[in-house]
């Protein structure tokens, strides 16, 4: 397992730094050539500056070494707030490559903050993810390998550190279900923020409960087999039996029997096969041989 925020990463010194007219030059100007530099312009005694200084610290930390942060006190370096004209704090300015970029001034709630960081790692050409992307293919891994317990505490250290993340939710409710928890998979699912509840990610998330929530109901395998075979007319029986197959890992199994009853009946139990259908392809990457073979020929039978 690999945990957020080990030695690797940089330390708050190297990152955030307590800036005056002595060293503003070294530390904003020249350090801004090789990435770029937030500058929160405060004082001791403005309140909103004490709300949105750690805010915009937490914020820095979280992107792992692909932005750093000055801090100047104005009552301290006029001369600097003079040349850039502040007229009232707290005031907030990105350098990259020496010049001023972007910036903002009083106090913005987290989600603005956030962008504004990742505004500006973006433009300096880095990472915006702050290397939370390397940890999310280390937890895909885990999971890939077995290791569910794992991956579900990466992921859900992931989302401590960006609680946007729609590749984090995902994942952690696959980590449940691998582990049998669906009810926790359905927790974690219903907690997305509404922001990115529609991410395909989240979608393929939710498919993939129902499927479980299915599986867990599905009858013996070779006795649903039995039954079909006893009355191939029986779309209810063919029904169960694709929910099985899928159940039993036999996905392109369960999608061709799927097919046969839509085949058969399109409209049977209210359209019931398509239906089925679409939660098994939207559980699956878009790519998945079988997603695109199955669509195609549900396609041809619909336009047919």
């Amino acid at each position: 397992m690999i945990e957020l925020g080990t030695s690797t990463a940089p330390a708050a010194g190297d990152l955030i730094k307590d800036v005056n007219e002595n060293t503003f030059m070294k530390d904003v100007v020249e350090a801004s050539d090789l990435m770029p530099v937030i500058v929160d312009f405060w004082a001791p005694w403005c309140g909103p500056c004490k709300t949105l200084g750690p805010a915009l610290e937490a914020e820095v930390m979280a992107a792992n070494g692909a932005v750093k942060m000055a801090k100047i006190d104005v009552d301290q370096n006029q001369m600097i707030a003079g040349q850039m004209q502040i007229q009232s704090i707290p005031a907030v300015f990105a350098f990259y490559k020496g010049q001023p970029i972007d910036g903002f001034q009083g106090a913005l709630p987290p989600s603005e903050i956030k962008a504004f960081v990742a505004r500006v790692i973006e433009a300096g050409g880095g990472d915006a993810s702050g290397g939370l992307n390397d940890a999310i293919e280390a937890a895909e891994a885990m999971l890939d390998e077995g290791e569910a317990s794992d991956a579900a505490q990466t992921f859900a250290a992931i989302l401590e550190e960006d609680d946007q993340c729609a590749a984090a939710y995902a994942g952690l409710a696959r980590a449940h279900l691998a582990l049998d928890e669906a009810d926790q998979a359905e927790a974690v699912l219903n907690g997305v923020p509404v922001e990115i509840s529609t991410d395909a990610m989240i979608e393929a998330a939710f498919a993939q409960l129902a499927l479980a929530r299915q599986a867990a109901e599905a009858g013996p395998l070779a006795e649903l087999a039995e039954a079909l075979e006893a009355n191939p007319e029986d779309n209810q029986a063919r029904f169960d039996l694709a929910v099985a197959l899928n159940a039993n890992g036999q996905t392109q199994e369960a999608v061709d029997a799927l097919l046969e009853i839509f085949r058969r009946d399109r409209e049977w139990n209210e359209g019931a096969a398509k239906t089925q259908l679409f939660t098994i392809f939207d559980s699956l990457k878009p790519e998945d041989s079988i997603v695109l073979n199955g669509r195609r020929k549900l396609s041809s039978m619909i336009f047919a």
